[in-house]
């Protein structure tokens, strides 16, 4: 394992690397709404937009409107995903942010 040192007082001291992604605890310890399992693996953008709708409407662990959560929810899991989604698969979630806008009565960006 190489790590960069950086100066601390006196010494260099190595930097620890951290073993857990901050993604990782903002999924597990942050007070984000709870989905339920496999959302983001359904084919249909119209099935992943209503699953966050309804996550998102039911959370008592939202701090803003549902539609803003849920919004957030579905650019989490893109953003996180990166590259490694297909183009088909980055094509569905786009679809799915369009669902969303609908479900929430704004106009979709497309």
């Amino acid at each position: 394992m190489t790590v960069a040192p950086f100066f601390y007082g006196e010494t260099f001291m190595p930097k620890k690397k951290s073993k857990q992604k901050w993604s990782q605890d903002v999924t597990e310890n942050s007070d984000a709404m709870d989905l339920k399992g496999g959302v983001f693996k359904q084919r249909s953008a119209k099935k992943i937009a209503d699953s966050l709708k309804a996550s998102a409407e039911h959370s008592d662990r939202r701090k803003a409107s549902p539609f803003q959560s849920a919004m957030s929810m579905l650019n989490f899991y893109i953003n996180r995903a990166g590259k490694q989604l297909s183009k088909s698969r980055l094509a569905t979630l786009d679809r799915a942010k369009d669902e969303l806008r609908k479900d929430f009565g704004k106009q979709p960006k497309h």
